[in-house]
C-alpha cells in the first residue's frame, strides 16, 4: 500500500526535475554578452572603475576652498570676573565708596566663519590630480583586461562543453552499435557458431563504452554547471553550444602581428597609465620642497552676558607655512616614489616582452591545430575504411574478434580526435585573438537580459 501512494509522487518529482533542467541554445556572442557583463569578475571590474572614479573626484575637490561655520552656544555658572583693565575712568574709589560688583555672566554665545583657499602648495594639487586621473585610465584599462580573462575563460568552457557532448553522441553510437554486437554474438554463441570467448570479449568491450560513456555524461554535467555559474543562468539550465562556430573552424586565418598586440593589449595599456601615475606620485613628493601658501578669511561674532558684544570682525590675509625639516628628510621620500616609478618601468619592459612571447606562442598553436585537424579528418576516413575491410575479414573468418574489437575502437577514437580537433581549433583561434588585445571586440557584444 505504500508503494501504491508513493510512486505518483515519485514520477511527480522526477517530471519536475526534468522540466527544471531547461535546455538553452547559447551562441558563443551571446555567452560572451553574458560574461562581460553578468559575471562576478565583471561586476567587480565595473566596481573598481567607480571607485577609482571617486577617488579622482576627491582629488580634484582638493582644489577649491575650504569653507567652514561654527557656532557655539554655553551655559555656565556665575563666574567671579575681576576686570585688570579699565575700561573707563582710572579713578580710585575713595575710602568708603562701595566698588563695582561682578557681572552676572551664565551665558556666551559664539560664532564664526573661516575660509582658506591654495594659492601655492609645492604643485601637489596638481600632481595629486593628473595621478589620480592616470590612476582612473589605468584601472579602466585593467577592467577591460579582466573582462577579456572572462571572455577567454567562458570560450575555453564552451569549447570543452562542446567537447563533451560530442563525445558523449560518438560514444552513444558506439555503444549502440556495441550492443547489437553482444546481441548478434549471443545468438552465434547459443547455436555454437561462436566461441564464448569471444563472446566475453563484446560483452567486455560494451561494459568499457559504457563506461566512458557514464565519464562522458559527468564531465558534461561538470562543464555545464561551471558555466552556468559563470555566466549567472538559471540553476538547471542545460546549455546546448552551436555548431557553426566548430564546423567553420579555420576558414578565417587572422591577422595578427606583435606590434598591434603591443598596441592594444589592456593590460600593457594599464602598466602604461600606472607608470605615468606613479610619475606624478615623485612631482608630488618633490613639492615638499616648496612652501604653502594660501588665502585665509574669517568672521567672528561673540557675545559674553553682561560683558562684552563683538560683531562684523573680519579678517583677511595670506597664510605661509613651510617645514624647513623636509629639506633633510624629504629625500628618502622621493627616492622611494621614484623607486616605484621605476619599478613600473620595469614591469612596462616584461610585460612588453611576455606579449611577444605570447603572441608567438598563440600562433604556432594555431597553425598547429589546423595541421593536427587535417590529420585527424584523413584519419577518419582511414579507421572507418580499416573497420570496413576488417569487418569483412571477420565474416569470411579470415581475422579474429581481436581485430574487429580493435578496428571499432580506433574507429571511435578518431572521430573523437577529429571532433576535438575542431575544437581545438576554434579555442586556439580565440587564444590568439586575446593575445593581441582583440578579443572582447572580436565579438558583436549586446545587453543580454
Amino acid at each position: 500500500m505504500k508503494i501504491k501512494h508513493l510512486l505518483p509522487g515519485g514520477l511527480l518529482f522526477f517530471a519536475l526535475t526534468l522540466q527544471a533542467q531547461e535546455k538553452k541554445q547559447l551562441t558563443l556572442d551571446e555567452a560572451i554578452s553574458l560574461a562581460v557583463t553578468k559575471s562576478n569578475e565583471a561586476s567587480l571590474a565595473d566596481a573598481r572603475i567607480a571607485t577609482s572614479k571617486f577617488d579622482l573626484d576627491n582629488a580634484k575637490n582638493n582644489i577649491y576652498p575650504d569653507f567652514k561655520v561654527s557656532g557655539q552656544y554655553m551655559r555656565i555658572t556665575n563666574p567671579t570676573i575681576n576686570l585688570r583693565t579699565s575700561l573707563g575712568n582710572e579713578s580710585t574709589p575713595s575710602e568708603g565708596e562701595k566698588a563695582n560688583a561682578s557681572p552676572e555672566v551664565n551665558r556666551i554665545m559664539m560664532a564664526q566663519a573661516s575660509l582658506s583657499m591654495p594659492i601655492f602648495s609645492g604643485f601637489k594639487l596638481k600632481n595629486s590630480v593628473n595621478a589620480s586621473e592616470n590612476m582612473y585610465k589605468a584601472q579602466t584599462f585593467n577592467a577591460a583586461n579582466a573582462k577579456e580573462q572572462v571572455a577567454l575563460q567562458t570560450i575555453m568552457l564552451y569549447t570543452n562543453l562542446y567537447k563533451a557532448q560530442e563525445s558523449v553522441k560518438l560514444v552513444q553510437e558506439n555503444l549502440k552499435s556495441a550492443n547489437q554486437r553482444v546481441a548478434d554474438f549471443s545468438a552465434m554463441e547459443k547455436n555454437g557458431l561462436l566461441a564464448r570467448n569471444d563472446f566475453l570479449k563484446a560483452q567486455l568491450q560494451a561494459s568499457n563504452i559504457q563506461l566512458t560513456l557514464d565519464d562522458a555524461n559527468k564531465k558534461v554535467s561538470t562543464i555545464n554547471y561551471q558555466l552556468i555559474t559563470l555566466l549567472k543562468l538559471p540553476e538547471g539550465t542545460q546549455v546546448t553550444p552551436s555548431e557553426a562556430y566548430f564546423k567553420n573552424a579555420g576558414s578565417v586565418t587572422p591577422s595578427v602581428t606583435q606590434n598591434e598586440a603591443i598596441a592594444q593589449r589592456s593590460d600593457l595599456e594599464a602598466l602604461r597609465w600606472q607608470q605615468k601615475a606613479n610619475e606624478s606620485n615623485v612631482k608630488i613628493a618633490k613639492g615638499d620642497y616648496y612652501p604653502s601658501i594660501a588665502f585665509t578669511a574669517g568672521y567672528i561674532a561673540l557675545d559674553i552676558q553682561n560683558v562684552v558684544q563683538v560683531y562684523n570682525a573680519v579678517n583677511v590675509g595670506i597664510g605661509v607655512s613651510y617645514d624647513i625639516s623636509n629639506i633633510f628628510k624629504n629625500n628618502k621620500k622621493v627616492k622611494a616614489a621614484e623607486s616605484r616609478a621605476e619599478e613600473t618601468r620595469q614591469q612596462v619592459e616584461i610585460l612588453t616582452d611576455h606579449v611577444k612571447v605570447q603572441v608567438q606562442e598563440s600562433l604556432e598553436n594555431y597553425n598547429l591545430s589546423l595541421k593536427q585537424n587535417k590529420v585527424y579528418t584523413e584519419a577518419v576516413e582511414q579507421a572507418v575504411e580499416n573497420y570496413r575491410i576488417v569487418k569483412d575479414k571477420y565474416e569470411n573468418g579470415l581475422v579474429d574478434t581481436n581485430d574487429l574489437l580493435d578496428a571499432d575502437v580506433q574507429q571511435l577514437q578518431s572521430k573523437i580526435n577529429e571532433a576535438f580537433s575542431k575544437a581545438d581549433i576554434t579555442q586556439r583561434y580565440y587564444e590568439l585573438l586575446n593575445a593581441s588585445g582583440k578579443l572582447t571586440n572580436s565579438f558583436n557584444l549586446t545587453s543580454t537580459k
